[in-house]
């Protein structure tokens, strides 16, 4: 049984691209992409069909994820049917995605910094209209939610395994 993760952010061109990208690495490096599925998308249409800003993948390239695989999206009804996971940067998304997302699925809603161990922040900041040293802020709290994200992911898929 495959777990699907969704990171969410406004537009789907910086931030949850950026944790699409971190994540996939981190879940084949783990050798899990048979059986966790990774994906972004914005609560917004401002980027629809758009690339990740290219201060984000600068950024993500210097420490080695690539994100040109990324195209903005917005997030549609049978997202939170689909994802067993959709994680939002900040309050404004959670509370976006909470008004879209139907009773039933709630529970699958939460902010991704809560699952960090590093950064006591709540929320991932907006770099869009900082400067690239934002970008890398961006990429240091990614980087530490992502890895409890993939520590409940991982137990997660040998409890299934086990079954």
């Amino acid at each position: 049984m495959m777990t699907k993760v969704l990171f969410v952010c406004m537009g789907n061109i910086c931030r949850s691209p950026s944790a699409e990208g971190v994540f996939r690495r981190i879940v084949d490096e783990a050798g899990l992409s048979d059986v966790v599925g990774v994906d972004s998308a914005g609560t917004h249409s401002f980027h629809i069909g758009e690339a990740p800003d290219a201060r984000a993948q600068a950024a993500a390239r210097k420490r080695g994820y690539e994100l040109a695989h990324c195209v903005a999206r917005q997030i549609t009804p049978d997202d939170f049917r689909e994802f067993d996971l959709i994680l939002a940067m900040d309050w404004e998304n959670l509370s976006a995605l909470q008004q879209q997302c139907p009773k039933v699925y709630q529970h699958k809603l939460m902010l991704l910094m809560r699952f960090a161990n590093e950064f006591e922040e709540a929320t991932v900041p907006d770099p869009y209209y900082g400067g690239p040293e934002g970008f890398g802020k961006v990429l240091d709290y990614l980087e530490d939610a992502c890895q409890g994200v993939m520590e409940m992911v991982r137990k997660r898929a040998l409890q299934y395994q086990a079954a």
